[in-house]
C-alpha cells in the first residue's frame, strides 16, 4: 500500500509534540503535584486554615491533576502513533483498513481512523 503522507514529517511533528507534552507534564510535576497538599502550599504548621482558603487550594489542585491526567493521555496517543509509524500502520484506518486522509493526519496527527469511521463507531476523542 502507498503512503498518503510524508512519514519523516510525521515523525517529526509527532516527536516535537511529544517533547512538548513531556516539557509540560515535567511542569506540572516540578510545581509539587508529586507531593501532599500540605507541602504543595507550603502549609507548614499544618494547622486549619480556612475552610475557603482550603476550597481554593483543593480546586488548583484538582484542576492540575486532570490538566496532567490529560496529557497523560495525550503523551500516550503520541507514543502511540510513533509505534503505528515504526510498525507501518500509521495513516491506516483502525477500523475499516482505507488511508487516513492526508489532511486528517496533518490536521490531527495522532488519528487512529478517518472522520467517518470515527463518528460512526465511538465518541472517543482519539479516533
Amino acid at each position: 500500500m502507498t503512503q498518503n503522507f510524508d512519514e519523516d514529517a510525521a515523525r517529526g511533528r509527532l516527536q516535537s509534540d511529544q517533547e512538548r507534552v513531556q516539557g509540560l507534564i515535567k511542569e506540572l510535576r516540578d510545581e509539587g503535584l508529586d507531593q501532599t497538599a500540605a507541602d504543595q502550599v507550603g502549609d507548614l504548621s499544618h494547622l486549619p486554615q480556612h475552610q475557603a482558603d482550603e476550597g481554593s487550594e483543593l480546586f488548583e489542585r484538582e484542576k492540575d491533576i486532570a490538566i496532567l491526567e490529560q496529557l497523560e493521555r495525550e503523551l500516550a496517543e503520541i507514543e502511540a502513533a510513533l509505534q503505528r509509524l515504526d510498525e507501518g500502520t500509521y495513516g491506516i484506518d483502525e477500523i475499516t483498513g482505507d488511508p487516513i486522509a492526508p489532511e486528517r493526519l496533518e490536521a490531527y496527527p495522532i488519528a487512529r481512523t478517518n472522520v467517518d469511521s470515527a463518528d460512526t463507531t465511538s465518541t472517543d476523542p482519539s479516533r
